[in-house]
């Protein structure tokens, strides 16, 4: 799939555009390039995302999502909370992880865009006018890797995620919380 189609996927998914989707897609894309990895239809890979709590800086993590497959729903995923938009993506299978983050250059001339200040006055993103958006996302998309991503160096890492479980037991336990018997 390339990215063009990833991106009508994450604003499906997403459920608006914005700019901050795009470049959670870019930088999963970026991280993937770099250790040489497919998307992640397992565990193959798993992302440690430096958001916090924020709108942005959630939405920088649907498109990590998107981009390389590591999903909530997975658990092959975990949020830091750092207040960054930054992630480290690791193939589990050959040891190896990198760290992309937004060129910070890139992040400060975003943050004095028009589209900003109109969601600090409180307009929801469906509110912003294409005109307004769609040549944000399009620079975006378009940009060299170097114009928006700062792209680290390949790492060894002796990381293990946490083996998921699914048994009946926890079938049962989780029929019971959400359809309890009368």
């Amino acid at each position: 799939m390339n990215s063009i189609e990833l991106l009508g996927i994450g604003v499906k998914f997403h459920g608006h555009k914005c700019p901050a989707m795009p470049l959670g897609l870019r930088a999963g894309l970026a991280a993937m390039k770099k250790l040489g990895v497919e998307r992640a239809s397992n565990k193959e890979l798993f992302a440690f995302v430096e958001t916090g709590p924020f709108h942005a800086t959630m939405c920088f993590v649907d498109g990590v999502q998107i981009a390389t497959g590591c999903t909530y729903g997975k658990a092959n995923i975990k949020k830091l909370n750092y207040g960054k938009n930054a992630l480290t993506l690791i193939d589990i299978k050959n040891k190896k992880a990198v760290r992309v983050s937004i060129n910070s250059e890139f992040q400060v001339n975003g943050l004095s865009s028009e589209l900003v200040k109109l969601r600090q006055k409180g307009v929801e993103p469906k509110g912003i006018k294409p005109e307004i958006v769609d040549p944000m996302v399009e620079k975006i998309m378009s940009a060299k890797d170097e114009e928006i991503l700062k792209i680290g160096k390949v790492e060894s890492i002796d990381f293990k995620p946490k083996k998921a479980r699914f048994t009946g037991k926890d079938v049962k336990n989780a029929m019971r919380l959400h359809f309890p018997m009368a």
